[in-house]
């Protein structure tokens, strides 16, 4: 293969995190791109490929028959060969420990809508954990508003997952696309129409966990003006809203607002040690409320999952974030880089010009 059909990805750069490994690998299999990344996660703790990210090219490689080159955990150069075509069909994936599943979900969410067919994706590892979205914003927040561009994708979260043994389970259906995906435009946040939620707690009903966190996170939303409606979990006992009950006790918040013009602005936070039950409460309002008061149409985690639906669909997406961040920066940048979409944000307002891709 000659040189200058190879995409080249310095790791390092902007956010220098997992989320370029995912960017890069999805947008090579839509483009049909060779793609080489160095320095992969060079700067963090524990550099390279972990766990959750290996699984990923895994994954995207068995979808589209691809070829993986230099994969595996602590990995800091991998090159990707996508394959020819995107299989539809039934396929598992097992990340091996609490690495987050939602993480491997939005990373092949766009796969499944570009296969040759139908796909259901039955992904095992850590649903509700740090530094990641959990199950509930996946199907409450960011699957709605792709569904609003045309997707038909449909979230069933099987067993709750928490660090350190996983063992989650999150089922995903999709339907491939018979037309393009449209643009997403939200620009003006309109009225909040009241926030709900779920408040879970596995294996802890003893402590009241649940009922704690969801009191706390009531108390600051009220005092605030805002009407909630926060259910509260605890699967161990409430077996019927989810398949199976989790294998160790966790805990987590998810809120998430809707606005009469059609934002959702979502919050959430897992259980740790020594976190108590009033802290995930307390703070998941403030982040909440903060996103909402900022004027936004996106939460700050939202406002860089779109960017990938944005810049494959067919138009001009517009939307309001919060506040820039590292990950919207280096998801912008490889989708101008490798996909050719045009994008640019002035003034919290980000801009896409979507390829059209299908």
């Amino acid at each position: 293969m000659n040189d200058n059909q190879i995409i080249r990805i310095d790791g390092s750069k902007k956010s220098g995190s997992g989320t370029i490994v995912r960017d890069a690998v999805l947008f090579g299999v839509l483009t049909k791109k060779t793609i080489k990344l160095d320095n992969i996660r060079s700067k963090r703790p524990k550099p390279g490929l972990r766990p959750q990210h290996l699984k990923v090219l895994e994954a995207s490689s068995e979808i589209c028959d691809g070829k993986l080159k230099g994969a595996f955990v602590g990995s800091g150069t991998i090159e990707f060969y996508p394959g020819k075509v995107i299989r539809g069909g039934r396929y598992t994936f097992h990340i091996g420990t609490a690495g987050s599943a939602t993480m491997l979900a939005s990373s092949i969410l766009p796969l499944g809508l570009f296969a040759g067919s139908p796909s259901t994706y039955r992904i095992i590892g850590g649903l509700f954990q740090d530094f990641a979205p959990s199950a509930f914003h996946l199907k409450y927040v960011l699957v709605p508003q792709v569904q609003k561009m045309g997707a038909d994708i449909q979230i069933n979260i099987v067993r709750p997952g928490y660090v350190p043994k996983g063992n989650g389970v999150l089922e995903i259906r999709i339907s491939p696309l018979k037309k393009k995906l449209n643009p997403i435009i939200l620009t003006d946040q309109g009225k909040c129409l009241g926030v709900k939620g779920y408040s879970l707690s596995s294996h802890l009903e003893k402590r009241r966990v649940s009922e704690r966190i969801a009191e706390e996170c009531e108390k600051q939303l009220e005092a605030s003006g805002f009407k909630n409606d926060i259910r509260i979990l605890n699967d161990t006992k409430d077996t019927p809203v989810f398949e199976k009950a989790a294998v160790q006790s966790g805990a987590a918040l998810a809120v998430w607002a809707q606005t009469d013009t059609g934002c959702m602005i979502g919050a959430d936070m897992a259980g740790a040690i020594r976190r108590s039950a009033e802290f995930i409460g307390n703070t998941v309002a403030r982040n909440l409320m903060e996103d909402i008061r900022s004027g936004a149409c996106s939460d700050r985690f939202l406002s860089d999952q779109l960017i990938p639906f944005a810049a494959l669909a067919q138009g001009i997406s517009k939307y309001r974030i919060p506040r820039m961040t590292d990950h919207i920066d280096a998801r912008m940048w490889l989708a101008d880089t490798i996909l050719g979409a045009k994008t640019q944000i002035r003034e919290n307002l980000v801009q896409i010009e979507g390829i059209g891709y299908l």
